[in-house]
């Protein structure tokens, strides 16, 4: 059983955690049960002694956990007419993965938080958007967090920093993702204070901007990093890293190392009952079996990752998994399901607001078409592609100008496939 390390608190979360801890052990003794049975099972009784005297503040996973063994819920546990009480349900619905009612009640305390609180706010409601897909919104939250946070002296600017360099990797700001990501790395003192927790969280993020950028073999080298700390990383953590390692397996051809990793993400994340992340690692096992050439195995992990999406309707992910469903129809040779897909996965891209989906659906279009012999619809569509990608990763733009020229020379227009080939080369 793993054993809960006590942490001082801040002067400010005395009381907050105080308070926890007596309706904590209030809770406990309507329920007539021990801090062994309520512990019972995932954490210590010393654990749940520290709660209850206020030595320590729960983490939203603990608190969700607590609620039910105790037969009330967290929001009740939080009632409290203090602003941090209304924080921290907001934190607790964010690790929910229920981010859009995260994001509101994040914007509601805005008005009323001010100084550090008024950071910690903003902290939240910058993963929130992140979470739901609002690079661009996140990255001026999450910045006005990093500068209220630091100049308070307070850890969590270091966090604040994390969600600044995820927005702008999210809107298609790699060079500075990738910038700020590499600072948070190189600043032993903030790096340190997080834990090896939260630098394996970093490289992780780094090499997932090196592989978008078309720099797999580097992105492996920061995840072989992340593997080689030992952390004692959940189960929730441990599964985002053996899903990156199956992704940049995947991008390099190793497909073997891509399985293996992948499954063992998959088993780690439906430990943690994390729906977000099994829908999405199934999508990725889906693309591995693509590239294996096993449709059976890609349809069933596509089938499972849309149950998973749809469950929490995620139009983001569902535009992924879209055009994932038009790469398997593809490799099968069905020109008119890639086509309905691409377009499906275009047209959830552009509601989500996920631009990477919205392009890759495109191609997918084009492909199809391609497939079908209308070589016009097809140039057209990769056109209207090469437009979305010019703002974003190099590699990504150079790849689809490469695929038009091609289209253009099979079609006989050579000057248009010169101008379109030097461009591309241009880009290396």
């Amino acid at each position: 059983m793993r054993t809960v390390e006590r942490r001082s608190l801040a002067a400010e979360d005395r009381d907050l955690a105080k308070q926890i801890g007596t309706k904590l052990r209030a809770a406990r003794h309507a329920a007539g049960l021990t801090q062994q049975q309520v512990a019972a099972g995932r954490y210590t009784k010393a654990y749940v002694s520290a709660l209850e005297n206020g030595l320590i503040k729960p983490s939203m996973a603990a608190l969700r956990f607590l609620a039910v063994r105790l037969g009330t819920t967290p929001s009740e546990l939080l009632a409290e007419s203090d602003t941090r009480w209304a924080r921290l349900d907001s934190e607790l619905r964010l690790a929910a993965g229920d981010w859009q009612s995260a994001a509101d009640g994040f914007t509601v305390l805005l008005d009323a938080a001010q100084g550090a609180e008024r950071g910690r706010v903003l902290l939240g409601l910058a993963e929130a958007l992140h979470r739901l897909g609002r690079g661009a919104e996140s990255v001026v939250i999450a910045s006005e967090a990093s500068e209220l946070l630091g100049r308070n002296g307070l850890p969590e600017a270091r966090q604040a920093r994390y969600w600044l360099a995820a927005g702008h990797h999210q809107a298609d700001n790699p060079a500075e993702a990738l910038r700020l990501f590499e600072q948070l790395l190189a600043d032993e003192t903030e790096t340190n204070r997080g834990g090896p927790d939260f630098r394996v969280r970093v490289l992780i993020s780094v090499a997932a901007v090196l592989s978008q950028a078309g720099e797999p073999r580097r992105s492996l080298m920061y995840l072989e990093e992340a593997r080689g700390i030992g952390a004692d990383l959940d189960d929730r953590r441990r599964g985002a890293l053996l899903h990156s390692l199956a992704l940049g397996y995947r991008e390099i051809g190793d497909m073997e190392a891509a399985v293996r990793n992948g499954l063992q993400g998959l088993a780690l994340y439906r430990s943690a009952e994390a729906v977000l992340e099994t829908a999405s690692i199934e999508n990725e096992l889906a693309l591995i079996f693509v590239g294996l050439g096993n449709l059976a195995e890609a349809r069933r992990h596509a089938a499972a990752a849309r149950k998973q999406f749809e469950r929490i309707n995620q139009e983001s992910g569902l535009a992924h998994l879209a055009d994932t469903e038009g790469q398997i129809a593809l490799a099968a040779g069905d020109a008119a399901t890639a086509g309905e897909r691409g377009a499906e996965a275009v047209e959830l891209a552009r509601r989500s607001g996920n631009h990477k989906a919205e392009i890759s659906g495109l191609l997918t279009q084009a492909r199809g078409k391609r497939l079908l012999g209308d070589t016009a619809e097809a140039a057209a569509i990769l056109g209207s592609a090469a437009e979305l990608a010019r703002i974003g990763p190099k590699p990504r733009l150079r790849d689809i100008l490469s695929e038009w020229s091609e289209l253009m020379a099979e079609s006989g227009d050579v000057a248009k496939a010169y101008e379109l080939s030097r461009e591309a080369l241009a880009l290396v």
